[in-house]
């Protein structure tokens, strides 16, 4: 049976990228051309697929003229698609890059307001297109208009349809959803804090509050992101932390998802999961080492994962 890859995004955006050199307040700041760019959790995901030679079902919300321009975007990247359409328009980012410090601005807005039958229609879509053996990956926040309890309702489908569901989310959407069968859960420390109920987490205090967490959940692996300082993978009988190249960094836009992605590439060729997160790693850091949102490349990532080996093995 041939397992797909199926990446569920609720509030896609369009990122629009461009550089200045020098922002000053009250001033007309002359940026470069812009470059746009589908993004969004499951969106990045299925780019970074892409670019590791992967193939996936990327479903989305999308409406109005941005929503359309998104179809386009991805249509050309060669992605494949499935759009639920909405009555609001899917909503676009800006970043700035600073050319003299280097430093990027990044500038977000909410998404459009989703209706009730416009979510249920999304379910059903993805009901129809699951089966058995498949890997589901849900990445990004929930839009206005939806119940935080929307990805507990998408993992009792994967769980009907006997589907791994990958989930990185934050929030009450994150929380409510920890109270259901996820295969896989990325949170970063911040949002681990959330769900072990304490502000911070030291690093004497991770590996413990990761088996406790698990220990009450239904879920069968934790990936816990530490930013540059790699991941903590924790399942039930095993923890164990993967470090991070140190690189000059670009861009931090889809570093996440990359990870996810490379985890997912990982599972497909039966990888354990230790060699999963190593793989992830390095397609994180991958991403960091481009500007704008070009998430991973491959070379980079394959020769950053061959460091991290030496490192673990070492």
């Amino acid at each position: 049976m041939r397992k797909k890859i199926v990446t569920l995004t609720l509030n896609p955006v369009i990122d629009k990228s461009v550089s200045v050199a020098g922002i000053s307040p009250n001033t007309k700041l002359r940026c470069t051309s812009p470059t746009y760019d589908a993004g969004g959790g499951g969106i990045n995901v299925s780019r970074a697929l892409k670019k590791l030679g992967k193939e996936s079902l990327c479903m989305y919300l999308a409406g109005g003229p941005t929503g359309e321009h998104l179809h386009q975007i991805l249509d050309k990247a060669g992605i494949n698609q499935l759009v639920v359409p909405i009555k609001g328009w899917t909503r676009d980012n800006l970043a700035v890059t600073d050319t003299t410090t280097n430093l990027q601005y990044r500038f977000g807005v909410p998404g459009p307001q989703v209706a009730k039958e416009e979510w249920e229609t999304l379910l059903i879509e993805l009901e129809k297109n699951l089966e058995e053996g498949d890997y589901l990956v849900a990445s990004g926040k929930l839009p206005p208009g939806m119940p935080d309890d929307f990805y507990v309702l998408v993992a009792e489908i994967a769980k009907s349809k006997k589907v791994r569901f990958i989930l990185d989310t934050s929030g009450e959407a994150l929380i409510k959803a920890t109270k259901s069968k996820v295969f896989m859960l990325k949170p970063n420390l911040g949002e681990l804090s959330t769900l072990c109920g304490v502000t911070s987490i030291s690093a004497m205090e991770l590996e413990p509050l990761a088996k406790k967490f698990l220990e009450e959940h239904d879920c069968e692996i934790l990936v816990v992101s530490l930013g540059p300082k790699g991941a903590l993978l924790a399942t039930k009988d095993l923890i164990e932390h993967i470090p991070a190249p140190t690189v000059l960094q670009k861009s931090t836009i889809g570093a996440g998802d990359s990870m996810v992605a490379g985890m997912v590439v990982s599972l497909l060729k039966g990888k354990t999961y230790s060699e999963m997160v190593k793989y992830g790693v390095a397609c994180g850091t991958a991403a960091t080492m481009h500007e704008g949102t070009q998430l991973c490349n491959k070379d980079d990532a394959e020769n950053l994962y061959k460091w991290i080996q030496a490192q673990t093995n070492a």
